[in-house]
């Protein structure tokens, strides 16, 4: 477990999955992060890699050949190593072995970047492509943050509050899938009311929003975070049932659609990344 600190923010990091594991606000004493709770879920923060949501049947087509891979992919759930730490900085990575390639068949270099600067913490995904084809994957964040974070204040307190006002669908799931058509959600609003029922039917699913960041409010103090985004043009939002938690989720990528082929190259959100070269994407939480 890796710590990193300065003045306004103190967090965590572990080797596993490369996941932020707390972030604690020094000044406000709040614990914004979610604690992993087993009874709701248990992770806090996981990197989603080589792809995010789902695949139609668990299954992807590359080059003629079938291959399995678990829901928002391995990353997750495996061991970085650290290659950089300082005070209040880190730099975690992962690369491609016999087990990735037997069901994702690129070579690749994933490094996880994590910095505080002032009261925000900002965290940098960098893909590297070694090899000199073309690498195919997706990429999101999918931080929890504890709701209520406030002693005497309920769920139904918190609300989330974009930086525009937006005439937005959500995109429903289907299983594991993305349907076909968005269902009205927001109309000239940048404001969602947290309440328990918003999250039973699965994540609210945004596609290419204007906004660039969302904030985590409530109604009893001036206290939130708020997450920037724009390297992402999708965005999740979710919570376990009846959780004591919300989740932002920046993406860059998504969940096959109901009517996808299941050819990989052809997948919503896939990036194509030309041989020996990288892509980094950003996103920040900044904690008040």
């Amino acid at each position: 477990m890796i710590t990193l600190e300065n003045e306004f923010i103190k967090a965590t990091v572990k080797e596993a999955g490369a996941e932020l594991s707390s972030l604690y606000g020094k000044k406000t004493r709040i614990n914004y992060l979610w604690n992993g709770d087993p009874n709701f879920w248990s992770r806090h923060s996981p990197v989603l890699f080589p792809i995010v949501g789902g695949l139609k049947n668990d299954s992807y087509n590359y080059k003629g050949k079938r291959y399995g891979l678990e829901k928002h992919g391995f990353a997750r759930d495996s061991t970085f190593n650290e290659e950089h730490v300082t005070e209040s900085s880190a730099t975690f990575s992962l690369s491609d072995t016999p087990d990735t390639r037997f069901k994702y068949p690129f070579k690749f270099i994933l490094k996880i970047h994590y910095s505080l600067s002032g009261d925000t913490l900002e965290v940098g995904y960098e893909v590297i492509n070694p090899d000199m084809e073309i690498l195919l994957f997706s990429i999101g964040a999918h931080p929890a943050f504890t709701v209520p974070f406030i002693e005497n204040t309920r769920y139904e307190d918190y609300y989330l509050e974009l930086d525009k006002e937006e005439n937005a669908g959500i995109w429903p799931i289907e299983g594991n899938l993305i349907g076909g058509e968005a269902e009205p959600f927001l109309s000239n609003s940048k404001r969602i009311n947290l309440k328990d029922e918003l999250f039973y039917e699965d994540a609210l699913v945004f596609k290419n929003l204007a906004s660039a960041q969302v904030s985590l409010l409530n109604s009893k103090t001036e206290n939130g975070i708020t997450v920037r985004f724009s390297d992402f043009p999708y965005l999740g939002i979710w919570a376990a049932k009846n959780a004591p938690f919300v989740c932002i989720e920046p993406w860059c990528g998504i969940a096959d659609s109901v009517n996808h082929n299941q050819e990989f190259s052809e997948k919503e959100g896939i990036i194509k990344l030309d041989g020996n070269s990288s892509r980094t994407v950003k996103w920040a939480i900044r904690c008040f």
